[in-house]
């Protein structure tokens, strides 16, 4: 790999670890409060918002400056949604600001690996940047359930500074304080990404312009024969996978009887799983054999259905293992494909926020779905349920459509695989 792909992974790395285990504090938080139980689930659509709501502009950002800048400045975003937390203002609206960081970070993270690195690299730098992600969440959510947890949060709280009044008197403030300094660490890197030497395009001076733009890159993508495959099954994988990292947290309630610290093992033992079929995923498959792992996604809808007839942990465990490595296996090539396509047809940033627009707004869509359910008084076992049935079906229908596209445009999709073949090679 060139050299700066190591820097870039290790600002993801640390960027990623405080997410997640300031998640695993915001869901504390809002429990320590007696908050509305519906108030926990709608931690992801909020995180969501600010990918939908900005996607038209973070991609245009992201190539119009140098893409390391751009993450340092996404890291200084998080840090005033952590503060907010810790003056009072409501979880779910700080946890949206740190969503807006996380919107404008994630095509300059993504869109460097298309400037840096050439297409036949870029399934193994994916395999990389997915498990080192994933890698990340599972050590942010352990870290963040100890953090909240009853033997490591004392031993924190009781590190008072002689003669400095911090106002962090809980074990969920003490977590997202920790997580600001981690924010910190991931910036440093960020200032020592080099220049990849890719053309900077200046944002336009009309907002409307930049809208425009981004709804015709939408369109571009969504009818590429292959860009719409790879970019429907991202969409739903990361609307289902960004749910169930909170869905984790009442089903280990609910069936094992777990607190918060306890259910932060299990959504780390998915991550895991994950980070395994990624890791294998970047060593079997090739960009011109990416659409052979759509069947995974249906069966991981129909897997986490099974979760509402474990009872024991000792099930638990490899089952989640499998659900995750189900998960790990299907993104990455997908991933892979829908940048190739991205990258050809519309440039590195936009390509990612029009993918960024699309997966938010899954995750958003099945948050809110997930969260009205919990609201009105599902259980957390039927929810699971009618999530999982609605995530399989949904990828049903898009493996109907490639075969469609298969029988229907074959000499386009041929085009296409061809051309991912031959840049594969190089």
């Amino acid at each position: 790999m060139k050299k700066g792909f190591y820097t870039i992974m290790s600002a993801q790395f640390f960027s990623s670890l405080a997410d997640n285990a300031l998640l695993v504090a915001a869901i504390e938080l809002l429990r320590s409060s007696q908050a509305p139980a519906w108030q926990v689930p709608a931690l992801t659509p909020m995180f969501a918002l600010f990918y939908v709501l900005l996607a038209p502009f973070v991609g245009a950002f992201a190539d119009a400056l140098p893409k390391g800048r751009v993450m340092f400045i996404s890291n200084g975003i998080k840090v005033v949604g952590c503060l907010l937390m810790l003056v009072g203002v409501h979880p779910l609206l700080a946890y949206a600001v740190v969503g807006l960081g996380a919107a404008a970070y994630s095509p300059a993270k993504y869109g460097i690996l298309t400037e840096l690195l050439p297409p036949s690299q870029l399934v193994k730098a994916n395999g990389w940047i997915e498990g080192l992600t994933i890698a990340s969440i599972i050590l942010g959510i352990l870290l963040g359930g100890q953090l909240v947890g009853p033997q490591l949060a004392p031993l924190l709280l009781g590190l008072d500074l002689p003669g400095v009044e911090t106002g962090v008197d809980t074990a969920p403030e003490m977590a997202i304080a920790a997580m600001i300094a981690v924010y910190a660490l991931a910036a440093g890197f960020n200032l020592s990404i080099p220049r990849t030497g890719a053309p900077l395009m200046p944002l336009p001076r009309n907002p409307g312009t930049l809208l425009m733009d981004f709804v015709s890159c939408n369109s571009r993508l969504w009818q590429d024969k292959l860009g719409q495959i790879s970019l429907a099954t991202t969409t739903v994988f990361w609307g289902f996978g960004g749910n169930l990292r909170i869905i984790v947290f009442p089903w280990a309630a609910a069936a094992l009887g777990y607190t918060t610290t306890q259910a932060s093992s299990l959504a780390g033992v998915v991550s895991l799983g994950v980070a395994a079929g990624a890791i294998v995923a970047s060593m079997r498959m090739r960009l011109d054999r990416a659409t052979a792992v759509i069947p995974l996604g249906i069966a991981m809808g129909l897997l986490v259905i099974g979760l509402n007839l474990i009872r024991d942990i000792g099930v638990a465990i490899p089952f989640l293992l499998m659900l995750g490595a189900a998960g790990g296996y299907l993104v990455v090539p997908m991933n892979a494909l829908l940048q190739h396509r991205g990258h050809n047809l519309m440039g590195a940033g936009r390509s990612i926020a029009v993918q960024n627009f699309n997966e938010q707004a899954c995750i958003l869509a099945l948050g809110a779905f997930y969260t009205g359910m919990t609201k009105f008084g599902l259980s957390a076992f039927t929810a699971i349920a009618v999530f999982g049935l609605l995530v399989a079906g949904v990828m049903e229908v898009i493996r109907r459509w490639h075969q469609h596209n298969l029988r229907h445009h074959s000499q386009e999709v041929e085009r296409l695989l061809d051309h991912a073949r031959c840049d594969d090679c190089h």
